[in-house]
């Protein structure tokens, strides 16, 4: 093979292989999604109620198109935790759509204001008419080792390490409420509660369906979303 064509071959090479790099969704826990499920009001009874730091909680998202992909940030207008016999046994925040913010474009960038808008539009989160998210907690349970089997191939930088507990809340998005389920990582220290976890979901399943048909081709934007917890709480 000569010179100019072992370097064009070099070309669709490095090529193909970006674009496979670029098109997957981050490889990471999937959040089991189900029917909303009733919340147990005996878990919180006589428990110690922290509120949420708003200043050091967020909810972080990843979207993946084709041959790129994009990632922010919301803000909690509000929450608590239930702390109970030194457990964490319930709690629920509110997730402020419309502080959407868009992390991996300047900000000072048209781009980033034009995404900003198009997520909180009608094809999205339809923020005018819904500007706040809610998550419930409906059960916490210990991380158990059979939680842990096909992890090791997941993407580090995407999935928790070594997560403490699994657990179960119901996700209300665009007035679509459905129970999830993901491991996370709990630490109780004293007056403060720190709470951590990452996860897939599956944005159709809150009937966000804009361009998640893949015939679309270079116009299909993944319906896997990467989203993030992180969650501070204290007396």
């Amino acid at each position: 093979m000569n010179t100019s064509r072992f370097l064009t071959f070099a070309l669709v090479l490095s090529v193909a292989f970006l674009f496979v790099r670029c098109s997957e969704s981050p490889k990471s826990d999937k959040a089991k999604t189900g029917d909303a499920k009733k919340v147990d009001t005996t878990a919180v009874t006589n428990a110690t109620t922290m509120n949420v730091d708003q200043a050091s909680s967020k909810v972080t998202w990843v979207g993946t198109k084709l041959v790129d992909k994009h990632n922010g940030a919301f803000g909690l207008k509000s929450g608590s935790v239930a702390i109970k016999e030194g457990k964490l046994t319930g709690g629920s925040f509110i997730i402020d759509i419309k502080s959407l913010k868009v992390l991996d474009i300047p900000a000072d960038e048209e781009g980033n204001g034009k995404l900003v808008t198009h997520l909180l539009s009608k094809d999205f989160f339809a923020a005018d008419k819904f500007p706040e998210s809610t998550f419930e907690i409906v059960s916490v349970e210990d991380y158990k080792e059979e939680n842990n089997k096909d992890r090791e191939n997941l993407d580090k930088k995407y999935t928790l390490a070594n997560p403490t507990h699994m657990i179960t809340g119901n996700l209300e998005l665009k007035g679509v409420k459905k129970s999830i389920t993901f491991p996370a990582k709990v630490a109780i220290d004293g007056d403060k509660v720190t709470a951590e976890a990452k996860f897939n979901i599956n944005r159709k399943d809150w009937g966000m369906n804009y361009h998640a048909d893949e015939s679309l081709k270079d116009k299909f934007i993944r319906p896997t979303v990467h989203i993030g917890f992180n969650v501070s709480a204290k007396k």
